[in-house]
């Protein structure tokens, strides 16, 4: 009979998962306004959304799964005592993280160049606070990746892997919602 609870069954530190809670309660509610603003002017959203890059999105979004897979194969290779395998899966996680914001900041400077930005309609005020939130929750995670790369003790690890699989799941949730949905 196992006598821990759910909490201590948690990988990595209980501030970690309230932190990781908080930035999905963040993202969820900015998605629900964006979904509920979008029922005021589906033709202009349509319009609008028609304007961005699918298929970077969509490359990004392979890109974050694949890191993702990198991270969590990091903490299966550190708990195997495979170190320096678990330190390379880091390292990819983190520069397939770099990938994925050259992509986003190429989209970025396409739009600004089209002269698209925040206030041109209600569609790119969400997108660009949506995605640009996202975009520097990804820079922390490239960040936490390679500082858990560099000291690589379990408890940190399983913390930064958690984050970075947040980070994987709020795209997840934008990718579908902001480039897709009509």
């Amino acid at each position: 009979m196992n006598d821990k609870s759910a909490l201590e069954e948690l990988p990595g530190e209980l501030l970690m998962w309230i932190l990781i809670l908080s930035e999905v309660l963040v993202f969820g509610a900015g998605l629900i306004v964006f979904l509920s603003v979008r029922v005021t002017d589906p033709e202009g959203f349509a319009q609008a959304q028609d304007m961005l890059n699918r298929t970077g999105a969509g490359i990004n979004t392979i890109i974050l799964i694949t890191s993702g897979f990198l991270a969590a194969s990091a903490c299966r290779l550190r708990r195997a005592h495979q170190r320096k395998k678990a330190r390379l899966a880091l390292v990819g996680a983190a520069l397939l993280g770099g990938a994925f914001l050259w992509i986003k900041g190429a989209e970025f400077a396409a739009k600004s160049a089209a002269g698209i930005v925040w206030d041109t309609h209600p569609f790119f005020n969400f997108y660009f606070l949506l995605t640009g939130f996202h975009a520097a929750h990804v820079v922390a995670g490239v960040f936490l990746l390679l500082l858990v790369a560099w000291r690589d003790h379990q408890n940190n690890m399983e913390d930064a892997t958690a984050f970075w699989h947040m980070v994987d799941l709020v795209w997840v949730l934008l990718f579908p919602v902001i480039y897709l949905l009509q």
